[in-house]
């Protein structure tokens, strides 16, 4: 029986982010628990820059408040999604659900076949939760020193994201 998907709280807003969020979305991703330990070199001084917001997709979840839950990055050249974080404290409520269902449909609004995610280890069964594929792997290059899984999500499904 598949597991029931939380319901966002309803006072998340999903929006276009700006420059003036590059600190705060900088902050998540260098706060974030899942990049702990043997993970942290890769947010090491890692920064979401302005110019990156603004000549890229990227959407971010605030609540009512303003407090920025999480935000995903899409690269349409590429096809990719380049980054995906929700808060620590924000997990399991749907959120990272609600990101990724975003995503899609901004995907195939933008005629994108497919979208392609080079995943972080511990984040590999949530995209396989939001219906997509594993493809293969990366192999450990430059600073990142483990394989990494390569999955994708078929665009051309009819499936919603949050029905996998």
């Amino acid at each position: 029986m598949p597991t029931p998907t939380p319901t966002p709280p309803r006072d998340i807003t999903l929006r276009r982010a700006t420059a003036a969020d590059s600190k705060r979305l900088t902050r998540l991703v260098r706060r974030s628990g899942a990049y702990a330990g043997e993970y942290a070199s890769m947010v090491d001084g890692y920064q979401v820059g302005g110019s990156y917001i603004e000549h890229h997709p990227v959407h971010v979840a605030v609540d009512a408040d303003g407090l920025v839950l999480g935000f995903y990055a899409l690269l349409l050249d590429e096809a990719e999604l380049d980054l995906a974080f929700v808060a620590d404290g924000a997990q399991g409520l749907g959120i990272g659900r609600m990101l990724i269902a975003h995503m899609i449909a901004e995907g195939r609004a933008a005629g994108l076949d497919a979208i392609r995610v080079v995943s972080h280890p511990p984040a590999e069964e949530f995209y396989l939760r939001t219906g997509a594929r594993r493809t293969g792997t990366v192999q450990p290059a430059g600073h990142i020193h483990w394989a990494r899984p390569e999955l994708h999500w078929d665009l051309t499904d009819a499936r919603p994201a949050d029905a996998a």
